[in-house]
């Protein structure tokens, strides 16, 4: 008896001849050198049906393989019509030896299907998980690596570099009976299992019965002029002599599920073994030009490598390509390889076109090893209502998805920068996550928005799962808006909504919006959860200068939040621990920020004014909030500096605890970008932190440490050094620390240091005059 999955010595080898049976042509998944096989085997043997590894439900959609506006990389892509996210990818490359078979059938009028397990099967499987489809080399699933042991019965230690050597690198004439590689791969494949059986993945066993019941009814209707394109792994099954019974008693009682299938652009990237592909290869980009290049491949990759150096301004010329080729040509024959191969044109191009450096390596090995193509599909492919709405909104706007990372800047006064912004926000809102903002390098003023922008072929699954929500992104988004206003349950998750809704436009979605947000409002009482909900309220007020949106409702909301704020913010902050205490200086930042965005009020200004100071003076708030407040204040122009010190005199005497004094101290110059530049400009409560610090007993210093170093670690390096040089001169210098009113630590002009500027003055004056200038 045969173990299940193994294959018994009489199992029929690929053969080209006549009366033979059918032609099993084994493949590795996205091999160039077995897609060049397959191309061999078909022009030589002509089949009148051509079968292929792939879901059979996509049959209808194999003529768009032909159509001029598919280019590959491209995919199939099932789903669950009722959970849209349980869904599968069956990707293909211009390389895969699957694509070239379809091509060359449609091209030469030969049948041509698809006969892997249906999706629908796939789909409804208990154990599935979301990804690509039965399209894998066995690797993804099995306890053996079919390539990986061949490798190392061959005496290689890197599978990938075996497969090369004796498929990818093979030079020379073609062998006069072309299906004769696919014979010593079928072999090679029947000995492992006859080995191993199944691999330790019993699912196979399934796909391989339903296979083999495809092959008998194609054998029925074109007798033995059918060829079958599949991993090599299968091809001793399907040779497997069974019956039609015990292949049917495999696939009773299978799971199924109501699917579609579409056509969908794939990426190089995602074809990439570490993008988490099952079936991926180390080099797509690589395995590309070597199908691609019609003679001299390493020459011309070369060519291809400078040619991104150069437009990164490397200096590279022809001569770097020559000697890197003659290099690369050199380690291969060290090596007793066919051809230079991947391992020897990467080594070639770091040592001579690199000078040794892995910086610009990595470049090389992003772009073009790996790759950022990204294919097309044609626009009459079939697709679900808001995948159509979004690609003629992405074409109407000219905002074309691309597979490189790149930066968006839009002007918000230009109609088509701001209907592209809407569209990128009304995307985010329904979690198809194509662009996400950042901060813009140039101006901060609310006309401007940043985005950075890549397009990876799993947001076709997201727009297919949005696709609930309507039929155009607009009503997608504007559904999807008020069923997360009614179930929001706090009202920092409204406002945010609301503020989401106010940039991509849905006007439609506002008025449920701020129902709810009036309802929770009302409501909530934790001046935590107020304190997070004012400043997107403040933020959203701004849009309506740019875009024409109707903020009154809003600007009620907030003038409430904040009177409610004023109220209760006092009390909240007395007696807190330490994580509380700084939790909530995060929401004194946020308030004090927002405050600031709302329509100018003095009495709201006047009425924050007093809540800060109370803050400064009680002794039952955390130090950490009493200096935050004084700090804020001093920015503001409301506490001058003579009063300043006084509350930091106050906070570091030597009757207050070592921890809440540093807690104060990081309250008041720590936080805030630019925190440490007022003890730059204000000597006097430098001098002040310096005295505290120098006089905390050391029993304690350690327990402060942390706190301190976190405060002073955040500032810029050049705050630090300048801070470092006036403590240093000061003491160092034998000054007296400076009484209140004085400038700093230096009590006197040091004539002999100002001198050493004349020099440059004159310079940069025009004067040539050595004497001493008059001061």
């Amino acid at each position: 008896m045969t173990a299940p999955g193994a294959v018994s010595s009489g199992r029929r080898r690929p053969s080209g001849q006549p009366g033979s049976g059918p032609l099993l042509l084994g493949v590795r998944h996205h091999g160039p050198g077995s897609a060049r096989g397959v191309r061999g085997v078909l022009e030589a043997t002509r089949p009148a049906c051509v079968l292929i590894e792939g879901p059979p439900e996509a049959d209808g959609l194999l003529a768009l393989v032909a159509d001029d506006g598919m280019r590959p990389p491209v995919a199939l892509l099932a789903h669950a019509v009722d959970d849209p996210g349980r869904a599968a990818f069956w990707p293909f490359a211009e390389f895969s030896p699957e694509w070239v078979a379809i091509r060359w059938a449609l091209a030469h009028g030969a049948a041509v299907r698809f006969i892997d397990l249906p999706a629908a099967h796939s789909l409804a499987a208990t154990d599935f998980t979301p990804g690509e489809g039965d399209d894998v080399d066995q690797d993804r699933d099995l306890r053996i690596d079919p390539i990986g042991e061949l490798a190392r019965t061959a005496g290689y230690d890197d599978p990938e570099r075996w497969w090369e050597d004796v498929v990818e690198l093979r030079g020379g004439t073609a062998p006069a009976d072309p299906t004769a590689p696919f014979a010593a791969v079928a072999e090679a494949m029947g000995a492992l299992r006859e080995a191993h059986g199944a691999g330790g993945h019993a699912r196979d066993l399934v796909r391989e019965a339903y296979m083999r019941l495809q092959l008998r009814a194609a054998r029925k209707e074109f007798g033995d002029s059918v060829a079958v394109v599949c991993g090599a792994w299968h091809v001793p099954a399907l040779s497997l002599r069974t019956t039609v019974g015990a292949d049917r008693a495999l696939l009773k009682g299978l799971p199924k599920v109501k699917t579609e299938m579409t056509w969908v652009p794939w990426t190089h990237r995602r074809l990439a073994r570490r993008s988490g592909y099952g079936a991926g290869i180390e080099a797509p980009g690589w395995y590309g030009h070597l199908f691609a290049a019609p003679d001299r491949p390493v020459e011309r990759w070369m060519t291809k490598v400078a040619g991104l150096l150069r437009a990164e301004d490397r200096l590279v010329s022809s001569a770097h390509v020559i000697e890197a080729v003659r290099l690369a040509e050199t380690l291969a024959t060290m090596r007793g390889r066919p051809l230079a191969g991947l391992g020897e044109t990467t080594d070639a191009v770091r040592a001579v076109m690199c000078d040794g450096s892995d910086v610009p390596l990595d470049l090389v090995r992003d772009r073009l090893v790996v790759g950022d193509v990204l294919g097309e599909v044609p626009a009459d492919a079939p697709a679900v209502p808001l995948q159509r709405d979004l690609t003629r909104l992405q074409r109407g706007l000219r905002l074309k998805p691309e597979a490189q990372e790149r930066e968006l800047e839009l002007d918000l006064r230009k109609e088509n920068d701001a209907a592209r912004g809407r569209l990128l926000h009304r995307l985010r809102l329904l979690g198809i996550g194509w662009g996400e903002p950042v901060a813009g390098r140039g101006s901060t003023g609310t006309f401007r928005e940043s985005w950075r922008l890549r397009w990876e072929p799993e947001l076709h699954v997201r727009v297919a799962e949005a696709g609930v929500w309507g039929t155009t992104v607009d009503s997608a988004a504007t559904a999807k808006a008020e069923a997360r206003a009614v179930e929001a349950t706090t009202l920092a998750e409204v406002t945010a909504l609301a503020e989401q809704c106010l940039l991509a436009g849905l006007g439609k979605a506002l008025p449920v919006v701020m129902t709810a947000l009036a309802d929770r409002a009302a409501l909530d009482s934790d001046v935590g959860h107020l304190a997070q909900a004012l400043p997107a309220l403040a933020r959203s007020l701004r849009y309506g200068d740019v875009r024409a949106t109707d903020t009154a409702a809003l600007g009620e909301v907030a003038a409430g939040l904040a009177e409610r704020i004023c109220v209760g913010l006092p009390p909240a902050c007395a007696g807190l621990d330490a994580d509380a205490a700084d939790e909530m200086r995060g929401h004194l930042d946020a308030v004090h920020g927002a405050l600031g965005l709302l329509p100018d009020s003095a009495e709201r200004t006047d009425r924050w004014t007093g809540v800060l100071r109370r803050l400064t003076t009680r002794d039952s708030v955390p130090g950490i909030l009493r200096g935050r407040a004084a700090r804020l204040l001093l920015d503001e122009g409301r506490l001058d500096e003579d009063e300043a010190a006084r509350l930091m005199g106050l906070a570091l005497s030597p009757g207050t605890a070592p921890a809440d004094a540093a807690a104060w101290i990081e309250g008041f110059v720590g936080g805030a970008a630019g925190g440490g530049m007022i003890l730059v400009h204000d000597e006097r409560l430098l001098a002040l932190v310096d005295d505290w610090m120098t006089g905390v007993p050391g029993d304690t210093f350690t327990d402060v440490l942390p706190l301190l170093r976190r405060t002073f670690s955040a500032y810029e390096p050049g705050v630090r050094r300048t801070l470092g040089e006036l403590v240093a001169r000061g003491p160092s210098a034998g000054a007296s620390r400076p009484e209140a009113g004085t400038p700093g630590f230096a009590v006197g002009l040091d004539e002999e240091r100002a001198d050493g500027v004349l020099p440059v003055l004159r310079l940069l004056l025009g004067h040539d005059e050595p004497e001493r200038a008059d001061r």
